[in-house]
């Protein structure tokens, strides 16, 4: 796991090695270990490397060839590079080192651009060719590691974060407000390939850059939904290609551990690490906050009290978020849109003086849809395919098991014309001149809540909503110099997940029954019959009515900085903050934007 960048000029200026350099510093948390740099006249190249893989200076990036005539940047991890080397060894290739990177650029120089699809992980990539003074970038099926990239007509700079790349452009950032009017409206980032800062991009997942005589190409080479049709015939099968994808994202010379929710997909990680694999001198790492309060799992988590040795907690405050604010922000770069994000931070935090890599359960609920709203889109469904027996047994159970009614009143959300939706986002905190621009170019709502089944929901939110958690995944744990793999992301696990019928997901008021099939005799049933969703939340609302929040917030409401934003309207914002610091009512969400969002423009912008 690493940090890559570089700068390709294209009106044939050399690359000063120092402005790659410069760049490099900007990330070296991502890179400790080791770095290098390399220039071809108006082509330049860093790298900071975290060691995971074969730890010899043998691993050294840019790494070329045996020719010399291509060089490669890699951040991520290839899980079957190993395999793929014994078929590139008896094509003829011979091999330098035992780094799964040697292997990309090889399987480059085989298979062309083609050579991604062979490949299962998390990767952005760059290979020049100094012969043909060609680039070609490749980012993951997914979008686990990230590729940001600045590009006008005279240059195209990228870096695996933004902050390399403002450290070498001239003047102060401008903000992308639309992407702010998304944020605040939508709670989202990250679904398309727009940033908070104008002019900056990310290469969206599952896309390749081709860069040729100047010219710029980017193309899809990986579309989910052209990879579904194949399901898993039952929980066994899913289990064995669940524990396949743990076994290789095992692959590692140094120590590996677990974050550790308690719910059911970090559970089922930690659980078959322990019966599988026999890891019971297995580290975890998690975060609590007290019996009773919001987003506390730890009753759950000390199922493995007895068997687990090194379980290792951290207890995030008020007192250590406001301790923490800007080295949050700094991390992050652009403004979360939940307190979720440092609660993941801090637990990565914890982690970092034990282990190297760790394990996480990301990407579940976006293919065994484990959150509540997805039942919406599954009465939707079932009301277009007019199976109203169907439908009204399973919202009989879902009121049954759950005693809420949220399930349903998202249905009915769901089925209103979009006209109506719209009344409903949540837009009276915006001054109205905002809204009034912004609303109309935005195409977010529409994207979320108009597919017509669960099936089209799963793969949308997929591809709209699973960024957000995988830049939170990437940041958190690269600024702690850890490297995060996710097994559920496993391509043939993604696939065959959800080329599954909607009732191997949902059924009878349950989410995740396949996992909860497969899972069966492995977890502990505690935790594998749990029926709440409490996701990785915190107790951000009782933090922003802690005397030190309530002196920050309301100096930061009553700042010029924040009125000359123009974009919250300062009356309601005070009215609101009130309400929520008298205890009347709960804003956090709200609150906790306005706080991001005023720290990103200090921080980044002014």
């Amino acid at each position: 796991m690493c940090g890559i960048c570089g700068i390709i000029n294209f009106d044939g200026q050399r690359v000063e090695p120092n402005r790659i350099k410069t760049m490099m510093e900007r990330m070296k948390h991502r890179g400790p270990d080791d770095e290098g740099v390399f220039t071809d006249q108006n082509y330049g190249l860093g790298f900071v490397r975290l060691s995971v893989i074969d730890l010899t200076e043998n691993g050294h990036q840019p790494m070329m060839d045996s020719s010399g005539r291509f060089v490669i940047l890699h951040n991520g991890e290839i899980y079957n590079y190993k395999s793929l080397k014994e078929e590139l060894k008896s094509k003829g290739y011979r091999f330098r080192s035992n780094t799964d990177s040697e292997v990309i650029l090889y399987s480059y120089i085989e298979w062309g651009k083609e050579c991604p699809e062979k490949f299962n992980g998390m990767w952005a990539f760059v290979i020049y060719d100094k012969k043909k003074k060609d680039i070609f970038i490749s980012r993951d099926r997914y979008g686990i590691k990230p590729l940001y990239y600045f590009l006008n007509k005279d240059k195209f700079i990228f870096a695996s974060e933004i902050p390399p790349i403002l450290s070498i452009m001239k003047g102060k950032p401008s903000p992308d407000r639309l992407v702010i009017y998304d944020y605040l409206t939508f709670s989202r980032t990250d679904q398309n390939e727009n940033t908070f800062f104008s002019g900056i991009k990310k290469l969206e997942p599952g896309c390749n850059i081709e860069i040729q005589n100047n010219h710029i190409k980017i193309n899809k080479w990986y579309e989910l939904s052209d990879h579904l049709g194949k399901p898993f015939e039952n929980p066994d099968e899913f289990r064995d290609i669940f524990r396949s994808a743990v076994a290789l994202r095992l692959q590692s010379d140094v120590p590996v551990g677990v974050c550790l929710s308690g719910g059911l997909d970090s559970s089922s990680i930690t659980s078959v690490l322990i019966k599988d694999f026999q890891k019971n001198d297995l580290n975890t790492f998690s975060a609590i906050y007290g019996k009773g309060d919001r987003g506390d799992e730890s009753e759950f988590m000390l199922e493995y009290e007895k068997t687990l040795k090194n379980m290792h907690f951290t207890f995030p405050t008020a007192d250590t978020l406001f301790a923490d604010m800007s080295n949050f922000m700094q991390a992050h770069a652009e403004p979360t849109p939940s307190a979720a994000s440092y609660a993941q931070y801090k637990v990565m935090e914890s982690a970092k003086n034990s282990i190297v890599v760790t394990l996480d359960g990301q990407g579940a609920d976006e293919q065994l849809a484990g959150y509540h709203y997805y039942f919406g889109y599954y009465f939707k469904g079932m009301l277009r395919n007019i199976q109203w027996f169907k439908l009204v047994m399973e919202i009989y159970y879902y009121i049954k098991i759950h005693k809420s009614t949220y399930a349903l009143k998202l249905f009915i959300y769901y089925i209103l014309p979009t006209v109506i939706r719209n009344n409903f986002q949540n837009k009276f905190l915006m001054k109205r001149d905002f809204v009034k621009v912004y609303a109309k170019k935005s195409t977010l709502g529409r994207e979320l809540s108009d597919p017509k089944d669960l099936k089209q929901s799963l793969i949308t939110h997929f591809e709209k909503k699973l960024a957000i958690l995988l830049k939170w995944e990437d940041r958190n744990s690269m600024y702690h110099s850890l490297e995060s793999r996710v097994p559920f992301l496993d391509y043939r696990l993604v696939e065959g997940t959800l080329s599954m019928p909607d009732s191997d997901l949902l059924n009878k008021g349950m989410t995740k029954v396949i996992l909860r099939q497969a899972m069966k005799g492995i977890l502990p049933e505690k935790i594998r019959n749990r029926q709440d969703k409490m996701g990785f939340d915190t107790p951000q609302d009782e933090w922003f009515r802690q005397p030190v929040f309530i002196k920050y917030i309301n100096e930061m409401l009553n700042s010029g900085e924040f009125r000359d934003l123009n974009i919250i309207d300062h009356n309601k914002a005070i009215d609101i903050f009130r309400k929520h610091s008298d205890g009347k009512q709960n804003y956090a969400k709200e609150i906790w934007k306005w706080i991001n969002l005023d720290l990103w423009f200090k921080e980044f912008i002014y």
